[in-house]
């Protein structure tokens, strides 16, 4: 049991989910589900294992120094929650979550089918004493089918979601598909399960009683393929993978151009209409750079628009117009090119870097979308930096606080929330209950 004084949440009155306490039984795959509830005012109580969940092991570690308290993974998936450190395998154990369960609104857990229910901490048993418990259960498979009990990390939930397959190169043959960044695919799953469960909430309002969310990563997933599944239910084609733009099921012009500063851009629909097409040309000319794209049969491909566009069957016009482009978007910085294109109302998007968004104003400081966040345990004034709100409430705050250090709330947890005494806590340390 980690000794040190218990962080108590700050004012949070108001969020969206105040009032709600969730009981979160989570690791890598379901822990971004308790997060975002707990960031919008609700209360989430983390139960971890004897020394924390294995995620606090991943780095990287504040100072690089390897602590369970000290993972920077950890910290990004695990802001306003409070930590209870208990063996949930032994009996005393599984009694403290029956105990928690009998008032809590919701649980959130991502352990393998069938393991709850074997401890006694299934659906069934906790909702016995509480027909308002919501249970969402975020598996790789789902609780049933042949692949229930199959193994599935991130990475895996990407390939067999169908995501990977519309990703990587289309100009080297034979390539590989390559895995989307970010643990997408754990985010994926963690979104549609919180999604189940705000909706089970809000049904509950009305029939007064709970519900058990059977949530799979893989069928979260399956649903995020952007057109590959309706083009091939409803026209019969399969979709590829095109680099740098949207897979189809036929090529579409290559979209990526470099810039002066060697960054990258978005650049498409130059044929919208003939009015975007002499805006960009005009705004070429200007430059010097629009070398032969102000004759006439450059106005009447836009005249055509972008169903012109995709109609023709000489591209040769469309492919030489591109390049000139290029050649002028590759004599401008990336800034100079995208600040330039909005103006002209044309969606082009630089190739951004996620730490490249902390500098950009619109984002730390109009949309405040990072918050710097204290951690008094590491020091008086010290505070770190950490992504906010992904939306944003008009009547509800986003108050989100620290992550809990191991064990941080176990004492205050079973005394004030469940009538433990000091004693029973001795007790419960001698039979390796809690730390």
């Amino acid at each position: 049991m980690n000794t040190h004084p218990p962080q108590t949440p700050p004012n949070r009155t108001d969020g969206a989910l105040e009032g709600i306490t969730v009981i979160e039984l989570c690791g890598a795959r379901g822990h971004f589900m308790g997060k975002l509830m707990g960031d919008m005012g609700a209360r989430v109580i983390k139960i971890e294992p004897m020394g924390g969940v294995s995620e606090r092991q991943i780095g990287p570690f504040i100072d690089d120094e390897p602590h369970p308290d000290r993972s920077l993974f950890f910290w990004s998936h695990n802001t306003s929650k409070e930590s209870l450190e208990i063996n949930i395998e032994t009996s005393e154990g599984q009694r403290v979550i029956n105990l928690l369960a009998t008032t809590a609104d919701v649980i959130l857990e991502d352990f393998a089918p069938g393991y709850l229910p074997s401890l006694g901490l299934g659906y069934r048993d906790l909702s016995k004493h509480n027909e308002r418990l919501v249970m969402t259960s975020l598996t790789a498979f789902g609780q049933d089918g042949p692949y229930k009990d199959y193994k599935s990390p991130d990475i895996v939930a990407l390939a067999m979601g169908g995501i990977m397959h519309s990703c990587g190169y289309d100009d080297l043959p034979g390539s590989p598909p390559i895995r989307p960044s970010g643990d997408h695919g754990n985010k994926i799953a963690s979104h549609y399960g919180l999604i189940g469960t705000l909706a089970a909430l809000f049904n509950r309002d009305f029939s007064g009683r709970g519900q058990y969310i059977d949530a799979s990563a893989h069928e979260a997933c399956n649903s995020t393929t952007e057109h590959a599944l309706p083009t091939y239910l409803y026209n019969g084609a399969t979709v590829f993978r095109q680099t740098g733009r949207h897979h189809a099921a036929a090529p579409t012009a290559k979209t990526l151009c470099k810039t002066s500063d060697g960054k990258y851009l978005i650049v498409f629909q130059l044929f919208n209409n003939l009015y975007s097409w002499r805006a960009l040309v005009g705004w070429m000319a200007d430059a010097g750079m629009a070398e032969d794209l102000e004759e006439e049969k450059y106005k009447d491909m836009a005249r055509g628009g972008s169903r012109g566009m995709r109609m023709a069957t000489d591209t040769t016009d469309l492919d030489h117009a591109m390049e000139v482009v290029r050649r002028f978007i590759a004599a401008h910085t990336s800034d100079e090119i995208y600040r330039g294109a909005q103006n002209l109302k044309f969606p082009w998007g630089q190739v951004r870097s996620p730490e490249e968004n902390l500098d950009d104003p619109h984002f730390s400081e109009d949309r405040q979308m990072f918050s710097e966040i204290s951690h008094p345990e590491l020091g008086d004034g010290v505070s770190f930096k950490y992504v906010g709100r992904p939306y944003r409430f008009t009547e509800s705050p986003w108050d989100a606080f620290r992550p809990p250090l191991v064990g941080e709330h176990t004492r205050s947890i079973l005394i004030e929330d469940l009538g433990y005494s000091t004693s029973d806590l001795e007790t419960l340390i001698s039979k390796n209950v809690i730390s």
